[in-house]
């Protein structure tokens, strides 16, 4: 089972200065982010009206933007508010960000949002720093060095107390309804939510419960502290995940495709599912398999 990328080289990239400068421009993002909370009335939208853009993502995005352009002018930089299709994510060093992942949240004042600053070589996450400033609360990764909360605190949160995985039916998993609200994308994740909530005498997985928390990249934190043992989406994209993806690997988690079959995930795939660790990976496999098993349709993305 291929659960994470091939090796990259990385040692002449500075990591830790990346990280330490990451987890800089995380704190000052969010100030702005909490400094001035906007009025639900004065988002706009990219698409519909689940699909917000505020006068603080841009500023975020440009602070973030500027500052690293200033210190690391020779890595490229892939901000989802000045995203250029005509631009894709290429093999080279890239700063990979979301100013605020959770604009939903964010603008009803609901505390569950956050920066998310990855980087990437060869499409491979190697650095993430998510930070939510509602909760001051700080996840942040080198690759091969491990994950941690608040800097101090290893993730997953339950160390060698964490309990193996054993099913969906004993799982806590996240799911999102995303912003596309029609089609076959929006029929497959409705068809596979009913699967996954039903008893399993009707052919569902009965599991624990899902929850819907609004922001790709702390799902991913979730996982990786062990709070979540599951999470599936379909739509986000690299910026929603390069940053939580490598928090989440570190403390011992997969990523696969979001589609069944496929265990080697792309950073750009726009579908995951992710599992948290489990003692010597017990259950992992088991998991993915019975969840890959529920999926109603295909994620087309």
């Amino acid at each position: 089972m291929a659960t994470k990328s091939n090796d990259v080289e990385t040692s002449a990239l500075g990591l830790d200065d990346i990280h330490e400068t990451l987890i800089e421009i995380a704190y000052k993002a969010g100030d702005i982010i909490t400094g001035a909370l906007p009025a639900t009335n004065g988002a706009g939208s990219k698409k519909n009206s689940a699909d917000l853009v505020t006068e603080y993502d841009r500023a975020v995005e440009k602070m973030i933007s500027t500052t690293l352009a200033e210190k690391y002018p020779h890595y490229k930089f892939h901000g989802e508010e000045t995203y250029d299709p005509a631009h894709p994510l290429t093999d080279d060093p890239t700063f990979i960000v979301d100013p605020i992942d959770g604009t939903v949240n964010f603008v009803h004042s609901f505390p569950c949002a956050c920066v998310s600053l990855g980087f990437a070589v060869k499409r491979i996450p190697v650095v993430g720093v998510v930070f939510n400033p509602f909760n001051q609360t700080l996840y942040s990764a080198v690759r091969g060095r491990g994950a941690f909360m608040n800097r101090t605190t290893r993730l997953p949160l339950k160390g060698e107390s964490l309990e193996p995985l054993s099913g969906l039916s004993n799982a806590l998993i996240s799911v999102e309804w995303g912003s596309e609200r029609c089609g076959k994308n929006w029929d497959t994740k409705l068809r596979t939510f009913a699967r996954l909530g039903q008893t399993k005498d009707n052919g569902g997985a009965m599991v624990r419960s899902m929850r819907s928390m609004g922001s790709a990249a702390l799902n991913l934190c979730a996982a990786a502290a062990g709070t979540i043992d599951l999470y599936w989406e379909g739509g986000c994209w690299e910026w929603d995940v390069c940053a939580g993806w490598v928090i989440l690997t570190e403390a011992g988690g997969i990523i696969v495709d979001g589609n069944p079959g496929n265990w080697q995930a792309s950073l750009e795939g726009r579908r995951y599912l992710a599992a948290r660790a489990s003692p010597q990976a017990i259950g992992q496999k088991d998991i993915v398999e019975e969840f890959w098993s529920h999926i109603e349709g295909r994620l087309e993305y």
